[in-house]
C-alpha cells in the first residue's frame, strides 16, 4: 500500500449545530462507516416519538420539474465531493422550512422506522413510527465513479454466483478460519453437509450491495465489502431520493440544484421483480415467499415496502412469463421455523402449513440470531429444502471478509472469470487485502496502525478495529499464538473526503462534518444455465460524522442520504 494514508485534521467548529446535536464527537475516522445492522443504525436515542400514517399507496412518482441554474456544480473529480451546497449558505428561515417539510414528506410517504424507546415498535406495525434519519440535501458524488460502481455490480455478481459453485475454494479458504471462529464453523458444517449429499440449487437467487468509498488521496473508487445476505434498506432508499428531488424542485428558486441529477433509484421494486420471478421459475402457485426475520425489528418498514411492491406489482401475475396467481409474502423468525417448519420428502418445505418457493434472509447473518441450537436446526432444514435461497448458505460464505481477500490475491480472480476487461475493473476498485498470515503487512500494521482496519468475519458493522487498538490486538495475538489470527483479515484504510452536512434526527437539523459511503444494489437470477436477471438494482447512500467511531454508528450516528452527480 502506498504511503500518504493519514487522518486529515478537522476543526470541529468549522461546523456548527442548529440545536444541542446528538451526534457525539468521537475520536476515530473510519475507512468504512461499518453501519450496523439495520436495527441498530436506526436506534437513536429518541426523546419523542411521532406517530404516523403511511398511506396506502406506497410507489408515489413525483413528477418532474423543471429547476433553475445551478449556480454551482463541482465537475471536477478532485472536487466532487465537496458539499454542493454549503450549509453555512442556507438561511436559517430556510432551513427551518426545509426541515419541517422534509418531515412532512417523511411522515406522509412511509420514510419511517420504529422508535427505540416503544417496545412494541420492533413488533406490532404502526405503532410508536418516527422519521428515519437522513440527509436533508444529497451528497456530491462524480459521475465517473457512478458509472464505474454500476458498471461492476453485473461482474461481482456473476462472480459471486462462480465462487458459490466452487466448495473446495470455499472450504479450503475458510479452513484457519472455522478453528478459532465457532459461527463460521457452524456456517461451514451445514456448507459441508450439502456438498456431501450433493445438494444441488439449480434456481440460484442473489440480492446483493457492494459499498465504497471514494478515496481522497488517490480518486480512486474503492470496495469496502461485499454483501451476500440481507442487504438493507433496498426499500427505504429510494424514497430518500424521492425526498431529496422533492426538496430540491420545492425549493428551486431558493437552491438552484437541478433535482434530474439525483440518479433514479429503483432498488424496492428491482429487488421485488428478481423475488417475484424466482417465484415464478420454482413452480408451484401455491407457494409463498418467506422472510426471515428476527423477532423484534424497528426496521421492519424497509422490509414491509419489499413485500408491498410484491403485492402491488404482482397482485394476479397475467403475464405469459408468469404463473396467474398472487405472489403472497410471511414472516418467520429462526425459531418459528424451527417449531412450525418441516422438509417433505420431495423437498418441499412446509412452515405453518404452507408450501414455501423462496426464502429471503433479513436475519441469520450474526451469531447473535442463533440463541439455540433452534435456530441452527432452522438453518439446516431450510438449506436441505429444494426451496430457493437468499442467500444459499454458499452464497452467504462467499460474501464473507476472508473469501473478499482471497480473490484479492494474484491470479485468483482468473479461477471464476475468462473476461481479462472484466477482472480488470473488478481489481481496480480493490482496495489492499491480507491476511494476517503475511508477516511483513503484520509487522507494517503494527508499526503504522492508523493505515490499516484489522476485520473479523462479521456482519452487521460495530465489530471492526482500528487506530492504536490495531496494534493491540495484533501484538496481542502474536503473544499468544494460538492461530485466533486467522479469525481476523487486515484492509487498507481508506480516507474519504469530508463534507458539511446537514443531517436530521429527532426532527431536528444539525450541520455535520461527515463523510459517506456509497452502496450499489445488484440481483442476480439464474436457473440452471440460464442467466435470466443480472443487474445493478438501485443504490443506497449512507452519511456519518466524520469523527465517530463504530460505537457512535451503533448509537445512532448515521444516516440515509441520496447522491447528487456531478
Amino acid at each position: 500500500m502506498g504511503s500518504g494514508y493519514s487522518s486529515p485534521s478537522i476543526s470541529q467548529s468549522s461546523c456548527t449545530c442548529l440545536a444541542s446535536s446528538p451526534f457525539q464527537s468521537q475520536e476515530s475516522q473510519s475507512n468504512s462507516l461499518n453501519f450496523c445492522s439495520a436495527t441498530r443504525f436506526l436506534e437513536p436515542h429518541l426523546r419523542k416519538s411521532s406517530k404516523i400514517n403511511i398511506p396506502k399507496s406506497p410507489f408515489s412518482v413525483i413528477s418532474p420539474l423543471k429547476c433553475a441554474k445551478v449556480n454551482k456544480m463541482q465537475t471536477q473529480v478532485e472536487d466532487s465531493v465537496k458539499p454542493i451546497v454549503d450549509p453555512h449558505d442556507i438561511d436559517p428561515k430556510l432551513l427551518q422550512k426545509l426541515a419541517y417539510d422534509a418531515l412532512v414528506w417523511c411522515s406522509l410517504r412511509g420514510l419511517v422506522v420504529g422508535d427505540r424507546n416503544s417496545e412494541r415498535s420492533g413488533t406490532v406495525p404502526g405503532v410508536d413510527m418516527v422519521h428515519a434519519p437522513v440527509a436533508l440535501l444529497p451528497m456530491s458524488f462524480p459521475e465517473i465513479h457512478w458509472k464505474q460502481a454500476c458498471e461492476v455490480a453485473p461482474i461481482f455478481n456473476e462472480l459471486v454466483d462462480r465462487v458459490s459453485q466452487d466448495g473446495e475454494f470455499l472450504q479450503q479458504s475458510l479452513s484457519r478460519t472455522k478453528k478459532v471462529d465457532p459461527f463460521t464453523s457452524r456456517l461451514l458444517e451445514i456448507h459441508s453437509k450439502m456438498l456431501k449429499i450433493n445438494k444441488i440449487e439449480e434456481i440460484r437467487l442473489g440480492l446483493h450491495r457492494s459499498d465504497y468509498m471514494l478515496d481522497e488521496q488517490t480518486k480512486l473508487l474503492l470496495q469496502i465489502e461485499l454483501n451476500t445476505i440481507s442487504s438493507s434498506f433496498s426499500g427505504l432508499s429510494p424514497l430518500v431520493s424521492e425526498l431529496h428531488r422533492s426538496l430540491l424542485q420545492q425549493y428551486r428558486e431558493d437552491i438552484a440544484l437541478d433535482a434530474n441529477r439525483i440518479p433514479k433509484n429503483n432498488s424496492v421494486n428491482q429487488f421485488a421483480e428478481a423475488l417475484a420471478l424466482a417465484w415464478n421459475e420454482y413452480g408451484d402457485p401455491r407457494a409463498v415467499i418467506m422472510f426471515v426475520v428476527q423477532a423484534e425489528e424497528r426496521n421492519m418498514y424497509d422490509q414491509h415496502w419489499l413485500s408491498a411492491s410484491l403485492r402491488e406489482r404482482y397482485p394476479t401475475l397475467n403475464d405469459s412469463s408468469y404463473n396467474t396467481h398472487q405472489v403472497t409474502t410471511i414472516r418467520k423468525t429462526l425459531g418459528e421455523i424451527d417449531a412450525l417448519g418441516e422438509l417433505q420428502q420431495d423437498g418441499t418445505l412446509v412452515v405453518d402449513g404452507q408450501a414455501v418457493a423462496v426464502i429471503y434472509f433479513r436475519a441469520g447473518y450474526a451469531p447473535s440470531d442463533y440463541h439455540s441450537e433452534s435456530e441452527w436446526r432452522a438453518r439446516l432444514l431450510m438449506e436441505q429444502s429444494c426451496a430457493v435461497k437468499c442467500p444459499s448458505i454458499s452464497y452467504h460464505l462467499a460474501g464473507t471478509k476472508k473469501i473478499q481477500q482471497e480473490l484479492a490475491k494474484p491470479n485468483v480472480l482468473e479461477r471464476f472469470l475468462e473476461n481479462k476487461d472484466d477482472i480488470a475493473k473488478l481489481r481496480k476498485c480493490f482496495a489492499g487485502l491480507w491476511s494476517l498470515d503475511e508477516s511483513d503487512t503484520v509487522k507494517d500494521a503494527i508499526e503504522k496502525p492508523e493505515l490499516y482496519v484489522m476485520k473479523p468475519q462479521r456482519e452487521g458493522g460495530g465489530n471492526n478495529i482500528y487506530g492504536e487498538d490495531v496494534k493491540k490486538a495484533l501484538l496481542k495475538l502474536q503473544k499468544e499464538g494460538t492461530g485466533s489470527d486467522a479469525a481476523y483479515i487486515l484492509m487498507q484504510r481508506i480516507f474519504p473526503k469530508i463534507s458539511c452536512s446537514i443531517l436530521m434526527r429527532e426532527g431536528i437539523p444539525h450541520k455535520e462534518q461527515t463523510i459517506s459511503e456509497l452502496g450499489v444494489y445488484g440481483s442476480y437470477l439464474r436457473n440452471k444455465n440460464e442467466v435470466l436477471i443480472n443487474q445493478q438494482a438501485g443504490y443506497l447512500m449512507r452519511t456519518k460524522v466524520s469523527s465517530s467511531n463504530e460505537g457512535g454508528v451503533a448509537a445512532g450516528f448515521a444516516v440515509l442520504d441520496s447522491i447528487y452527480l456531478v
